[in-house]
Formats: C-alpha cells, structure tokens, sequence
C-alpha cells in the first residue's frame, strides 16, 4: 500500500506534537518535512530520528515554509496539515489557498486526536490571542491549588529551539535547570515566576512523556498554553483568558476562537486599561459562541521594584512575541511608565542594532519600547547592545524574567510585575473549588493506601 505523503506546516510546537501523537506509529503515512514559521532559526534543521521512530532513521527535514509549494509539487504531497497558532482565519485561509492551487489537501487536525488523556486531574488554562495574560492566570490558579495544600506541576506549550532529541523532556525546577538546557529569553519569561514561586515547570517535545514523567509528583497538572493554541491535555477544566484591547479578535483568529467555544470559563482581562465597550463587545462575543461559560472580569495590578522611575527618562523593554505575532502595539511597561510618572519613554529605534533593530522595523506601528527578543545568543547580544546605547536613564524591564540574569547593562534596571486581580464574576476559587475537593479525597485515598 501506497503511503500517504504528509508536510506539516509548523512553528516547532504543535507541529510536532500532532506528529508524535497522529503520525508517529502510522504505517499509512510518511511525513515527508515540516515547514517552519513564526520563530527565527528553526528552518534547516531535522527533527531527530530519536524522536520520529524507526520509520523515520533520517529524520524529518525542516524546512522554510516559503518553500512550500516547491515542496508539494517536488516531494508528490497528498495532504498538508495546518499546526500552528494565533493567525486569522483569512491567513489560515490563504495558506488553504497555496496548498490548494499547489493539488494538495488541506486539513487542521483538532482536540479529539491531539489531546492526551492524563490519569491526573488537569486545568488548562489558554486564550484568544498571545499576550492576553495567560501566564498570570496560571499563576492565579497555581497558588490557589497550592493554599488548598494540592501540588501542582505547570506542563508550559513547547518551545523547543535548541538541540530537539536532548529537549525531548524538560523539568525546571531550579535556575540552575534553565542554564542546563540552555533556555532562551522567551522560556525563561515563562518558567521562572513558577521557579521562584517554587513551583515545578516541565517542557519539551515529546508531550505524552512529558505528561507521564509530571503525573509522578502532581496531584493536578496545569496546562499553560502558548499562543492561542488549544490545549494539548484533555482537560477537567478549561479556562480562557480574553483580551478587550484586542475586541473582536476573540471571533477573528485561530485557534482563539475554538478556545473560546470551548472554554469552560473566560476571563476578560485587563478590563482596567480597555475601553468599556470593549469590554462590553468580548462578553457579547462570549454570550453568542458560549453561552455556557461563566465570565470572570480582571485587571493586570503592575507594581515596581527597583530605581524610581519618577521624572526619569526610560527605555521600555516588553514582553517579545505578544508584540510580534501577538499584534499588541505596547504591553504592561508602557503603562507602567506612563502610570507611575516617568518623564519620557525614549524611542529606541536610532540606538537598535542586528535583528532588534530588523524587529522594530518590521513592526512599525509598536510604541516606543524594546521587544525582548532573544531566540538565540547572537540576538541576546542585539538585545544587549541595543539597550546600552539608548539615551536613557533607566531600562524599565516588563518582562516576566530577571533581565539581569542574561544581560550585563550600563543602566540600572526596574522591573515591571504585574498580577492577576479579579474584578468581578464568580470567583475562580469557587469555580474551582468542586474539582479541589474532587482533588483532595483522592489524595486523601491515594495516601491511606500508600
């Protein structure tokens, strides 16, 4: 029997997890090569013959997605699978197009194949679009579970950039972890609120080993997804955080719109900073595609640590991809430098170099701040220069990691924070509190038996 020649349209996440869960152990179907989006320094690389299989002992090339079409018709491709996230559904559609005029099928594969059960209780917590402040609500629910005295473990949606057979299972426990495997700015932005508030983070490429390894030390995994992608776990319970500055784009993106119709509970976020209509127009959104959901309203609460900021002049450096493919023109800094009385946020633009200074060029349209790129050590080193030669009087730092822990700067460096504060709705602490006490008795039970 002939098989059926895959590619899997990717951003070295969800790319490789529906291979390893679908396409794996198919004997119908050869992926033929990934193609690679979204993140800088993925192409020209292979996915390891130590994580395809034994059908795979080349491994997989990966390859620019620009190839794409040169790729269908060279290679003979049945089918190109969609599998990657936080683009609108026209750009979807375009990329259908491509594969399409190209003779190929087009297909997305959804929840039901891709989600692994868990013998674990599991929440998940993703949104609408990138920026939209998952990783805070994480955070909320985390010291929740762990007031309740349960243990969570944060299972973080992959973001494997280095050597992909050594980053099959990551388990962040200490900074000293984040070193070993060589994180980039972009994990360590997500694993190192958890570190410090002791908490366990796992990663990696191979989801189901990653899953079993956590269930051994969780009484309840929480799924923090990347993106707006949907949720990798099946879960007990599904939260989805919604941005109002970014109204309508709740019904205009993907995978954020399947979040949002399948959600269990929605949190409008950042209803502090957003125009009331807005607000108003997301729960509309809400009421018509979910009905079922219950609405949580809350607020980004940003504090200081560090050099007053009053009357100084300050270069904002922001969390990176909610700028990039997020679409966010501005994040918690800038507000944080116009709430708490900085004299000027200095344009970073004429002091950028290398591929900061490509990043804010290709995105015009940002406020004045720095993303933090850092993908690599040659753009940690951008990042580094860029900062240093801004005419500033302080770098007012906005993302979640210690800035000082990769960069060295010639400026001193205060730190935006910002937690999740609930505005109104349910609490998600009774929201949660039927699965806590589901929770508990079988700990209780799992511990009398031991």
């Amino acid at each position: 029997m002939d098989r059926k020649r895959v590619v899997i349209m990717g951003a070295a996440g969800r790319d490789f997890h529906d291979f390893n869960v679908v396409f794996r152990e198919d004997p119908g179907v050869e992926v033929v090569a990934f193609t690679a989006n979204q993140i800088p320094g993925i192409a020209d690389r292979r996915y390891p013959a130590e994580l395809a299989g034994p059908a795979y002992p080349a491994g997989i090339p990966i390859v620019a997605e620009s190839e794409l079409e040169r790729l269908i018709a060279d290679s003979q491709i049945d089918t190109v699978v969609f599998a990657y996230s936080d683009v609108s559904h026209e750009f979807v559609m375009h990329e259908a197009s491509r594969v399409l005029s190209a003779g190929a099928d087009f297909t997305l594969l959804g929840p039901a194949r891709t989600m692994l059960p868990s013998v674990r209780p599991v929440i998940a917590i993703g949104a609408t679009r990138t920026g939209a402040g998952k990783s805070q609500t994480t955070r909320a629910i985390a010291a929740l579970l762990a007031e309740r005295g349960l243990t969570p473990v944060v299972i973080r949606h992959p973001m494997p950039y280095g050597d992909l057979a050594e980053q099959r299972v990551e388990r962040f426990a200490t900074y000293g972890d984040l070193d070993r495997f060589e994180t980039t700015i972009e994990e360590r932005e997500e694993y190192e609120p958890h570190l410090d508030a002791g908490r366990v983070v796992y990663a990696g490429v191979d989801y189901e080993a990653i899953l079993r390894e956590a269930e051994f030390e969780a009484d309840v995994i929480l799924w923090d997804g990347g993106n707006n992608d949907f949720p990798f776990y099946r879960p007990d319970l599904y939260i989805v955080v919604a941005d109002p500055l970014r109204a309508g784009d709740e019904r205009r993106y993907h995978p954020g719109e399947t979040n949002l119709r399948m959600a269990d509970v929605v949190v409008i976020n950042k209803v502090d900073s957003a125009d009331p209509a807005n607000v108003d127009l997301v729960r509309a959104s809400i009421e018509a595609l979910n009905p079922s959901a219950r609405i949580v309203t809350a607020r980004s609460d940003l504090t200081l640590t560090g050099p007053s900021i009053v009357g100084k002049r300050v270069v904002v450096v922001e969390d990176g991809p909610s700028l990039t493919h997020g679409g966010m023109h501005y994040g918690a800094g800038v507000v944080a430098a116009r709430r708490f009385g900085a004299a000027e946020l200095v344009d970073p633009r004429p002091a950028a170099v290398g591929s900061i200074k490509a990043v804010l060029d290709r995105y015009p349209a940002l406020e004045p701040l720095v993303p933090a790129m850092g993908y690599g050590p040659a753009q940690v080193a951008d990042l580094q220069a860029t900062l240093d030669a801004v005419d500033a009087d302080i770098v007012l730092s906005a993302t979640p990691i210690d800035l000082t822990r990769v960069l060295t700067l010639n400026k001193p460096i205060t730190r935006v924070h910002y937690e999740l504060a609930q505005v109104g709705g349910p609490t998600l602490a009774s929201l949660l509190e039927p699965l806590i006490e589901a929770i508990r008795a079988r700990v209780a039970v799992e511990a009398g038996a031991r």
